[in-house]
């Protein structure tokens, strides 16, 4: 099986078949490492791969969220949409707000800031406390 998820990248040494195997496998069991590591031909203790392929598995779990994406972009819209129940749905519109903040995908706040010059208006900024100081000093010294 061809690893989908995972993008060649760049390594200081390039990954052996049986750390490849175990990404393979990692995807095979929806992400259980400890599967994927026996699935692959390691024995022992899994902690040992998932450590020497730590950003491998960042970028892997970074794609699957990706890959995702759109279908939690079209469960909101059906939960919009629908006018039947649906079980849990606090529940799933969370996982597909989640998935989409993670992708990137977020609301955009936008100000909208208008002046019209027309009627005069002045805009002013308050002043800096250090210059309020030296003013107070000023006069003050007067």
């Amino acid at each position: 099986m061809v690893n989908t998820y995972l993008q060649e990248k760049s390594r200081n040494k390039p990954l052996t078949e049986k750390q490849q195997k175990f990404l393979d496998c990692l995807i095979e069991t929806n992400g259980n490492p400890k599967e994927a590591a026996e699935m692959a031909g390691y024995s022992g203790n899994h902690y040992q791969v998932i450590s020497a392929l730590k950003d491998e598995i960042i970028d892997l779990a970074t794609n699957v969220l990706a890959n995702s994406a759109p279908e939690a972009a079209f469960k909101l819209v059906d939960i919009m949409n629908t006018n039947r129940p649906i079980p849990q749905i606090a529940n799933k519109l969370q996982a597909a707000q989640t998935i989409l903040d993670r992708v990137g995908v977020v609301k955009k706040e936008r100000i909208d800031v208008n002046h019209n010059a027309s009627m005069g208006g002045v805009f002013i900024l308050p002043a800096k406390e250090k210059e309020v100081k030296d003013v107070i000093e000023a006069i003050e010294n007067e």
